[in-house]
This record gives C-alpha cells, structure tokens and sequence, in this order.
C-alpha cells in the first residue's frame, strides 16, 4: 500500500509539472512586446489589488533610504513593481527565446578576464545579486569559453512542480543547477575530474538563524549575511568576480564582471570577500534601487535578537536554552 502511494504521489507530480511546463512553454511562445503587455496589466493587479507585500516594500524602502523622499520612494516603490513584473513575464521567456535574441538582450562584459582565469587553471567564482534579471545571467554559457562549465547555486522550491519548471529554465542555456546543500562536493567533483568551472552565488538571501556568523553594514542595517560561499571559495581558491548588472532599457541588460580578488585567500578579513561583495551591491542598487528585489523580508532577523537566542561557541551558533 505505501508503495502503491508512493507511485501515485510520483504520478500525480509527473502530471502535473508536465501541465505546468505545457501551459508556461505556450505563453512563452507569444511575442516580447505581448509579454510586456501582459505584464503592465500584471502590474496594476499586484500594485493596486492585491497589493503584494506592499507593507515590506515600503519598510525596506524607507528604512534603506532614510534621506529621500516620500515622493522619491513612491517613484522607487512603483518602479519595483513595473520591473517585478517585468521579470516574471522575461522568465517565462526563457522557456523559447532563441539563442541569438537572448545574446542581443543580455550581454556580459570582461568576459575575456574569466576566460583567462580558465586558460591559466583557475576556476571562478561569480557573486550576484536578486537585482535586475538574475534568470538572465544563465545565457552565460553562449559567452565564456567552452573549456569552463557553468553553474549556479540554488535553493531547491518546495513544490516540486515549480521547481522541475525552474530548473528547465535555468538549464536551457546549458548552465547547471547545483543544489545549495550539494555545493562543495559537486565542486570538488569537478575540481577531481579537472574539469574548470564558473558557479555563480546569489549571496544576498536571509540566512537561518543557525547560519548566521557575521554581520555587514549594507543599506542602512545591521544586516545577518550568507557565508558559505566565501569558505568554499578559499576552501578551492576560485577567482572571485562581482556580476554588476544594469537594466539599459526593457529588455536588455549588460552585465560586467568585476574583479574582487584573484586569490581569495589574501583578503585579510575572515569574511572579507562577503563584505567587497556586499559593497559593490550595495552601489548597484544605489544607483537604481527599483531593480532589486524589495518585496523580501530581508531585515526580518535581528542581532539583538540572535544574541538573545543564540551564541557563538569556537564558530559554531549554538542555540540558547
């Protein structure tokens, strides 16, 4: 009987991820300029409806960017909402967009400093943020060396409809997905294999209460931040890029990489990569806040709150009884 359950479980979700990729393969099939319209009616549906996490856009908003506005956060807030959707609708996209037009739309620069770090033997590792259209940044197979394979890290989705979808988008251009809990083995393994790679990290999540090892000043908080990338990153001595992207119009973004260190291991600080990092996205979205991904509770978690639950015993958050 648990057998017979399992299989229908398994079935059930076969049927419908096939639904699902059925139903997001055909809109994707539509033209650019019928996906932007879709996506303004989007946009005032969520902005003036439902009003999706409007409460937390606005907290993030006014608390990062104390000295504008309640005119010049409005602009930033609407702006949010009109990229969001925007994003979501480009996404799709992805499912059908020929090689050629993704290239013309998302182009990288420096690409030549990866390609070198690759020709003298050293593997790369790329930081970026949930700013302008990350999904995009997975076209970067079509621009780098063929010797290199790329990666990017990821957090599995629960449903695993939606997350059978995503992994379809995102390796369509011939990048792997590497499951977050899997990084360092699936980076070894290649490093064993002497296979180069190029793994890009979204760095800019909440980490769990249980992960949280440092703090950084970004955008006027006292921010908990991710730090397993960097220990990996030392642990392999991967080159260390910065992914600075800006949206030029809609639908066409430029990407440059940005050297944060050759050899991670001379940065001083213990965390010092996480902190250049953080620096170098915190002017990003300065200099176009309403590209970033402002509807994540990303203040949620406190120090003074980690200090009353937790403490830290030779590195290692143990929690407080």
């Amino acid at each position: 009987m648990l057998i017979y359950n399992e299989f229908a479980t398994f079935a059930h979700m076969k049927i419908l991820s096939t639904l699902l990729y059925a139903i997001f393969y055909t809109f994707s099939l539509l033209p650019l300029r019928v996906h932007y319209l879709l996506s303004t009616m989007l946009y005032l549906l969520l902005r003036y409806v439902v009003r999706y996490r409007l409460k937390v856009v606005r907290r993030n908003l006014s608390t990062s960017f104390p000295e504008k506005s309640e005119q010049e956060l409005r602009a930033i807030e609407n702006g949010f909402y009109r990229f969001f959707c925007d994003y979501l609708v480009e996404s799709i996209k992805l499912m059908t967009i020929r090689k050629e037009n993704l290239k013309r739309r998302m182009v990288f620069k420096g690409v030549e400093r990866i390609d070198q770090c690759i020709s003298e033997g050293q593997s790369v590792a790329v930081y970026l943020g949930h700013y302008c259209n990350w999904e995009w940044v997975t076209s970067l197979p079509l621009w780098i060396t063929p010797e290199a394979k790329c990666g990017q890290i990821y957090h599995p989705i629960e449903n695993k409809a939606f997350d059978d979808l995503f992994l379809r988008l995102r390796q369509r251009q011939g990048a792997l997905c590497i499951p977050m809990q899997d990084t360092l083995r699936r980076i070894l393994e290649f490093r064993r294999a002497e296979q180069p790679v190029v793994i890009g990290y979204i760095s800019d999540q909440k980490p769990n209460w249980i992960n949280i090892h440092h703090w950084v000043d970004f955008l006027h908080h006292d921010t908990p931040v991710l730090t397993g990338a960097e220990r990996i990153i030392r642990k392999v001595n991967h080159a260390v890029f910065y992914l600075d992207m800006r949206r030029v119009k809609r639908g066409y973004y430029e990407a440059e990489f940005k050297l944060i260190a050759r050899n991670p291991n001379e940065v001083d600080a213990e965390y010092g990569v996480t902190d250049i990092y953080y620096q170098m996205l915190e002017q990003s979205i300065t200099r176009a806040p309403e590209y970033w991904l402002w509807s994540h509770n990303r203040w949620s978690r406190t120090r003074e709150e980690f200090n009353e639950r937790f403490e830290v015993v030779d590195g290692k958050v143990i929690r407080l009884r």
